[in-house]
């Protein structure tokens, strides 16, 4: 079916009848920009409007599909090659229509997994709920478009589209969670302690510890080596305070004022505000928090703070003498002599000043978690000063 033949014809006839294309297009209840697109030849009119068309054009269908005046003697031929044509073209139309649709079913499946990912917390359920459905939405788009398949090919089709379609979810959800540390969006399994919550995933599992605090911190377990009384839990932001990120501040002498800020922002109770001094003649380091130390009593934690802070910044800086903590209420000061000399093994934290991380988190930070240990050092070694 040549469509441009047709196009000329329909503009010819058209002429003949002296119509414009706005009065034909008004008679055939159509734009004028429809007529304008047979007549160039880039579409057909539809098939329900060949009938009005041809009686507009005082033409007949067999010539208006051939593009062309018929003579009686090639009427019956032309009408023949016009049907075969016509359905040919109409069986393209259909089998164009139903692939717009399975594209558009395509694209809505895989957008509403978009949606899933970026508007839902990846807490939540509901992100893994639309995120599958948007999957399943977007097999049936994929298997539309195969359907001259047999069943069993599409069926194959399916299952290799879902299993490959959850994979790249899942590897999208772990990039999610080392990268940002959140929760996994596809748990199995959700446990939920006194202090943490585990999420279990099968790629990894994820601590959530301290939550819903300031010191809210994630721990990914991708060899899923720990367990709910094994994974590193301290009650301050283990990713800020932790060795891993603090040893970067390791310094020989006191006199580095940037370094020193550095490491004082990224220990406990430096989310409270603070301003410091440095006594270069003394080398010590005044810290004044923009707090109340009372305010903050619950289960030690102020006393778990100003111990880790000191034993950090002791092993840190290594000329340091003294450490003053003032708050609105009181102050307090520790001295280097007084608890390194007395610390439990702090000799195995700092060798021959090469550090060891798994030892300071052995003897430093698990011993946060000791309340007897705790008071007993702080009782003894911080002197409150304001008394």
């Amino acid at each position: 079916m040549d469509q441009v033949k047709i196009g000329r014809f329909i503009a010819k006839s058209r002429k003949d009848k002296k119509l414009t294309q706005l009065q034909l297009a008004e008679k055939l209840g159509v734009s004028d920009r429809s007529v304008s697109k047979w007549e160039n030849g880039r579409c057909l009119p539809d098939l329900s409007l060949f009938e009005p068309l041809c009686n507009e054009l005082d033409i007949t269908i067999n010539e208006l599909l051939s593009g062309e005046k018929i003579d009686k003697e090639h009427y019956e031929e032309k009408l023949e090659e016009n049907i075969k044509d016509t359905i040919v073209y109409t069986n393209e139309k259909v089998i164009q229509k139903d692939k717009i649709i399975s594209i558009m079913i395509l694209a809505l499946g895989l957008g509403i997994t978009f949606i899933a990912f970026t508007i839902f917390p990846s807490e939540s359920s509901w992100s893994s709920i639309y995120s599958i459905l948007g999957v399943i939405i977007s097999i049936i788009g994929f298997l539309k478009l195969l359907n001259k398949k047999t069943f069993m090919k599409k069926t194959l089709f399916a299952i290799c589209y879902f299993i490959i379609s959850m994979i790249i979810l899942l590897g999208i959800d772990y990039i999610n969670v080392k990268l940002n540390s959140v929760a996994p969006r596809y748990s199995y399994s959700i446990e939920t302690g006194d202090k943490l919550i585990i999420y279990k995933s099968p790629l990894c599992n994820v601590y959530r510890i301290n939550r819903n605090t300031k010191n809210e911190y994630y721990i990914i377990d991708s060899k899923k080596e720990y367990s709910e009384d094994t994974v590193p839990i301290v009650p301050f932001n283990r990713d800020k305070s932790g060795i891993d990120n603090i040893i970067k501040y390791k310094n020989q002498y006191i006199g580095n004022n940037s370094n020193i800020g550095n490491l004082i922002n990224n220990l406990p109770l430096s989310e409270y505000g603070y301003v410091f001094e440095i006594d270069s003649n003394g080398n010590g380091i005044t810290i004044n928090y923009h707090m109340t130390d009372w305010y903050i009593v619950d289960n030690l934690y102020f006393q778990k703070c100003l111990l880790y802070n000191s034993v950090s910044i002791f092993s840190l800086i290594d000329n340091v003498d003294y450490i003053q903590y003032n708050f609105t209420g009181n102050s307090y000061i520790v001295k280097r002599n007084d608890l390194i000399n007395n610390y439990p093994n702090y000799n195995d934290i700092v060798i021959d000043n090469n550090y060891n991380k798994e030892n300071f988190n052995k003897y430093v930070e698990n011993k946060v978690n000791d309340d007897k240990f705790v008071e007993n050092i702080f009782k003894i070694y911080f002197k409150n000063i304001s008394k």
